[in-house]
């Protein structure tokens, strides 16, 4: 039997004339009538006796709904996605693209628009225009490449190389890696002890930058102590987001720790002596690019990091003295001196690299 909504609300409208009546001997109101007069204005009180009568109109037509679904009206099971990828989520209580990973495998980056380096500017004109200018200076004042094969083991770094660089740009073949792809992956792995004894900071010059990949799980951790170690303190943390379009579905291996699937992997960026953005724009170009890169996953085994990476950090910093280590024949760059144990051949020669930077615009700097 249904309840019966008038004599319910009668008891409440005398139980608050009582209410009301009380509060007038308190304030000193002759009635209880008037005691809107010291509590809030009558406009007010008329508003907000409006606004209730709304509300239980409302309240009363969802009740009404609601006894005729049962009572005749099949409701909605939603097993899948779909209405929620035709643009009325409101019709799906799923919890969007977070249950469209789970449906089919697709990760929420996935729908993320204008990703690419040449649509994310096109509502953006000016930045656009300042992005094509920095690109064209970037390639016209470039060194050719320069690589040279070695064991970073054993390589002298000092000794060898024979100067200071402005951006250090470190891959290593981490033990996170062989993991994810145990049998594929066959490079020799470092791990973080022995990243740690590479002599970076005889090489880095004051001010410089490093950039660290150090994985999503406990290199997290490990590489900061590494720029501690190196005398670099962390100012950065660019997170590359993997899209999986090509090939959708479940990440291929969980960490044993993790309580998440890792679709994400960082890049620590450290800086080594004192950098004002408001003084040094010789030196450095900030807020130009964003600390996420969304690209696509690559193959499985693959180490190989998103172009970008390196865009980045050209844009960002005008010095042209710029170290990859743990680099390899298809990642080889203009601009870039890389040092690598995959590298099969050398073409390095300190002082005719040098030579690219006897003339310079501010003196003692190359920037």
């Amino acid at each position: 039997m249904a309840p019966d909504y008038k004599e319910i609300m009668q008891k409440l409208q005398a139980r608050s004339r009582k209410r009301r009546d009380k509060l007038a001997e308190v304030f000193g109101v002759s009635s209880g009538r008037r005691i809107g007069v010291v509590l809030n204005t009558q406009m007010e009180v008329v508003a907000r006796r409006k606004m209730n009568e709304v509300r239980w109109e409302r309240s009363s037509r969802k009740r009404s709904r609601g006894a005729e679904d049962e009572e005749g009206n099949d409701q909605k099971l939603y097993i899948g996605s779909e209405i929620f990828l035709k643009g009325t989520q409101s019709a799906n209580p799923h919890n969007d693209y977070q249950q469209h990973f789970v449906d089919t495998g697709n990760r929420p980056q996935n729908y993320i628009r204008d990703t690419g380096i040449q649509e994310r500017f096109e509502e953006y004109p000016k930045l656009k225009e300042l992005i094509r200018l920095k690109d064209q200076q970037i390639a016209e004042f470039a060194t050719p490449p320069q690589y040279l094969p070695g064991d970073l083991h054993t390589l002298e770094l000092r000794s060898t190389l024979r100067t200071d660089f402005d951006i250090i740009y470190i891959d290593p073949p981490l033990e996170e890696y062989e993991r994810r792809a145990p049998g594929v992956y066959t490079n020799k792995t470092w791990n973080w002890q022995e990243v740690s004894t590479l002599k970076i900071d005889e090489i880095a010059g004051n001010p410089s930058f490093v950039f660290l990949w150090c994985g999503s799980a406990e290199g997290l951790d490990e590489g900061r102590e590494c720029l501690r170690r190196w005398g670099f303190r962390r100012c950065e943390d660019i997170c590359w987001i993997k899209t999986n379009k090509d090939k959708p579905g479940n990440t291929s291996y969980l960490e044993p720790k993790a309580l998440f699937q890792h679709t994400k992997e960082h890049c620590l960026m450290g800086i080594k002596g004192t950098v004002r953005r408001s003084t040094d724009g010789h030196i450095i170009h900030a807020n130009i690019d964003i600390d996420i890169i969304i690209d696509e996953e690559r193959p499985y085994g693959s180490t190989e990091k998103p172009e970008e990476i390196f865009k980045i950090m050209e844009r960002f910093c005008l010095g042209r003295r710029r170290l990859h280590l743990f680099g390899s024949d298809a990642n080889l760059r203009a601009g870039w001196v890389t040092v690598g144990p995959e590298i099969s051949a050398s073409n390095y020669n300190s002082e005719q690299y040098l030579s690219a930077f006897k003339y310079v615009r501010f003196q003692g700097t190359v920037f």
